[in-house]
């Protein structure tokens, strides 16, 4: 009977077959430890050498990441986290790979990157892409779950949430075009259309920054929602956040064991989040230390880093300065210097995760702040229509999935979070 790894303690006591590779081995002369993988999960196929002296044999000449079918009797195994292993009867090569070039020795990023294609087989980073692939699902069942729509927004645009410096151009036929920062203009299109929607797919800065939080290429899950004020906003995005490492917890248990994650921080991620007003931070930062930093100031990662560190859970930071906000935020009644935003920052220096506002849902307001960012005011006509033809109150927010992985895995750089990274200088693989 072939099967999986991941199906295997369904046929406990039983002979079966699974198509597999050598992920690596062990042994001495009388017995032989082969650690199987097959894209489900991860078992110890065990060959001892007085069963069988030639299957021995076969079982010693095997080569890392060789692929094969093997054949045997599953087993309990106390000591595996897995909780099983293969006792191995029979193993049919199917391809012998020859001079691997990720053995287990350390190597550095650049050469693991320069070999991605193949580094995506190594334990570690199946248990990243199988954290990812969970988030995904679960984001998917949360907006399902809450009364959303899905709606997929244009990749290539004439105009962007945040103005086009760092966007990457090209020509769509005799017009300029850019590639999306952002499906958040098309989403608010949809949400007067549908009430409530979500977009979740690729996105692009053309920032020339090089650090462990920034990629080039990255995915975000940008929800919007009619009638949706900036407060009610703030109470999906710490619902959805929850629901995320609660689903994490619960279905990728041997992913966060085989990563090392410390689960008692994520343990304790529960609503509702802490909050910190832009003025507050800046107060809190001063006292600890920091003098490069004034009112007006946007924040970087080790301003972002010691804020988190004063909370145990993600927090909120609301209220920025207009200035150093987007066009599209309202401003905050309460103090007009700010605009009605929050950015959520994750803890242990994942920095922000989430970014997210009310939306200026007057017509006048929205095209004197379209002017005044200097941006083309044909270009964004369509969008200033949304705010003629029945306008309502709205809110939304974008969730980097890349970011959001790396908190939750525990991995320290988000090149380890996109199965081919883009990164500055990087096109390759």
């Amino acid at each position: 009977m072939k099967t999986t790894i991941n199906q295997s303690p369904k046929h406990l006591g039983e002979t079966v077959t699974i198509g597999c590779w050598l992920l690596q081995k062990r042994g001495n002369n009388n017995i032989q430890f082969l650690q199987l993988r097959d894209g489900t999960g991860f078992i110890q196929g065990v060959v001892v050498k007085a069963n069988d002296e030639a299957l021995f044999e076969v079982a010693k000449d095997l080569t890392q990441e060789s692929s094969m079918y093997v054949t045997g009797l599953i087993k309990e195994d106390d000591r595996s986290s897995f909780g099983y292993e293969m006792e191995v009867t029979a193993i049919e090569v199917i391809q012998r790979a020859e001079n691997y070039p990720i053995t287990p020795k350390e190597h550095g990023p650049e050469f693991l990157l320069d070999n991605r294609h193949l580094w995506l087989r190594s334990k570690r980073q199946f248990a990243v892409m199988n954290i990812r692939n969970q988030i995904i699902k679960s984001t998917y069942d949360f907006f399902y779950d809450n009364g959303f729509k899905k709606i997929d927004p244009p990749i290539l645009t004439s105009s962007s949430p945040e103005g086009t410096t760092e966007l990457f151009h090209t020509k769509y036929f005799d017009e300029d075009a850019y590639l999306s920062q952002s499906g958040q203009l098309y989403a608010e299109a949809a949400a007067m259309a549908h009430g409530k929607v979500f977009t979740f797919g690729p996105t692009f800065r053309a920032e020339k920054s090089k650090t462990r939080r920034h990629l080039i290429e990255f995915w975000m899950i940008e929800p919007e929602m009619a009638f949706y004020d900036h407060e009610d906003s703030l109470k999906v995005q710490e619902e959805y956040v929850t629901y995320l490492v609660q689903n994490v917890l619960e279905h990728c248990k041997l992913d966060l064991e085989i990563l090392d994650r410390d689960v008692s921080v994520l343990e304790k991620i529960k609503t509702p989040f802490p909050r910190i007003t832009y003025t507050d931070a800046i107060e809190l930062l001063k006292e600890k230390g920091y003098t490069d930093i004034e009112w007006g100031d946007d924040f970087g990662a080790p301003h972002e880093t010691e804020i988190a560190n004063h909370f145990e859970l993600p927090v909120f930071i609301t209220n920025y300065p207009k200035e150093i906000k987007s066009f599209y935020m309202p401003e905050n009644p309460e103090d007009p210097r700010t605009v009605l935003c929050a950015d959520l920052i994750a803890p242990e220096g994942y920095g922000e995760i989430i970014g997210g506002s009310e939306r200026i849902s007057d017509y006048d307001t929205l095209k004197e702040r379209i002017e005044a960012h200097n941006l083309d005011l044909d270009a964004y006509q369509w969008f200033l229509d949304l705010r003629k033809y029945g306008s309502v109150p709205h809110s939304g927010f974008g969730l980097g999935l890349e970011r959001t992985v790396a908190w939750l895995s525990g991995v320290k750089h988000v090149r380890e979070t996109a199965p081919f990274p883009r990164l500055l200088n990087r096109l390759y693989p």
